[in-house]
């Protein structure tokens, strides 16, 4: 199978090779320097400000985001949540759900944030702001420069989601500042799922430090105490923190900017030779990661990719909801190259002569 998905993506030789060793003990000296390594680069790649902190926790993104507004946000809070589709809204539902007051900001399908859009939030309380940095399901990247500077003129904690950003589309959270971000083994990281990474900076440490934790699993007071020793307070996902690490050096060694830079010609690449192909495209500020494309009105977007996986063997991704028959996805992010483009579009092209697309 050829996967443009964005997530689990397609892995590189070293990391599935390793996948495929005897997964070790952990309460062990060697391990621990490993996550300590770890920890010190996920530092470096984000460009985390000086005295900051990363934990790494065994679960999905949507984990990572629970432990998050769970642990850095309590109900003296007024957040503010950008939600443009449905990994922004999780943020809404998690709000709801720990009973953290906020206010949704809903950008237009495939439109991004303004300063315009901003400003009638601007001096009325509100204490943090979270947003998806890239918003997969419609491709939407958001403009962090501007949330940043949004956020330190009204004196808000930004959380960023950049489960789909990190190591596709440019982050400093010291430049732009940040308190927390976090992403997920199965995107750029190019990992397994199951696990996901938080980095803290120091306003983040602060408010979990004043906030008593109402869970066991996510407590992150817990895990950055771990942390100090390299350890994690419960059994971690051994083998994929071991690929995790890896990676993270795979990455450091080339260059953050590189690594990014990597993706968006993959991007770039894609678009160019899908470009006379009878789809839309649904974004108007878009991230590297993926290319969401709307088919014609008398094509099924749903059809199109069960007839790619079990036809063609290749993956795309699909959506869900209103958006299954209308719009699909393609990733950009793992072990992909211009030639695994080429083949993707020569499918696209077979379909089309076979009438599959639409556009008549």
């Amino acid at each position: 199978m050829l996967n443009f998905t964005v997530g689990p993506v397609m892995m590189n030789d070293e990391v599935r090779a390793l996948g495929a060793e005897q997964v070790p003990y952990f309460r062990t000296a060697e391990f621990s320097a490993v996550m300590q390594e770890s920890e010190r680069l996920m530092l470096k790649l984000t460009g985390a400000p000086q005295g900051s902190r990363a934990v790494f926790l065994t679960s999905s993104g949507t984990g990572a985001m629970e432990a998050v507004v769970m642990g850095t946000l309590d109900s003296s809070d007024k957040a503010l949540v950008i939600d443009g589709g449905s990994f922004g809204h999780r943020f809404c539902q998690l709000c709801e759900l720990h009973h953290i007051p906020y206010q949704a900001i809903n950008p237009a399908f495939g439109h991004g944030v303004s300063e315009g859009d901003l400003a009638p939030f601007a001096g009325q309380g509100f204490t943090a702001l979270l947003v998806n940095l890239d918003e997969t399901s419609t491709g939407v990247l958001y403009d962090l420069p501007l949330l940043g500077r949004f956020c330190r003129e009204n004196g808000m904690f930004l959380v960023v989601d950049a489960i789909s950003a990190f190591l596709c589309d440019p982050i400093d959270m010291a430049a732009s500042g940040v308190g927390v971000m976090l992403t997920g083994s199965q995107k750029a990281l190019a990992c397994p799922p199951g696990a996901s990474v938080v980095v803290l900076a120091p306003p983040a440490l602060e408010r979990i430090g004043r906030i008593v934790p109402q869970t066991m699993y996510f407590d992150l007071r817990n895990a950055l105490k771990n942390g100090e020793r390299g350890q994690t307070p419960f059994t971690p996902a051994v083998g994929t923190m071991l690929q995790i690490n890896l990676r993270l050096r795979q990455v450091d060694a080339i260059g953050v900017e590189a690594e990014v830079a990597k993706v968006a010609a993959q991007a770039a690449d894609f678009r160019q030779r899908v470009s006379s192909l009878p789809f839309s495209t649904v974004s108007l500020s878009p991230t590297n990661a993926v290319t969401p494309l709307e088919v014609a009105p008398d094509a099924d977007a749903h059809h199109i990719f069960e007839l790619l996986k079990d036809e063609y063997g290749i993956w795309i991704c699909p959506n869900g909801g209103e958006l299954a028959h209308r719009v699909f996805r393609v990733g950009h992010i793992g072990n992909l190259t211009p030639a695994d483009n080429a083949a993707l579009v020569g499918a696209f092209q077979d379909l089309l002569a076979r009438g599959e697309l639409g556009g008549r």
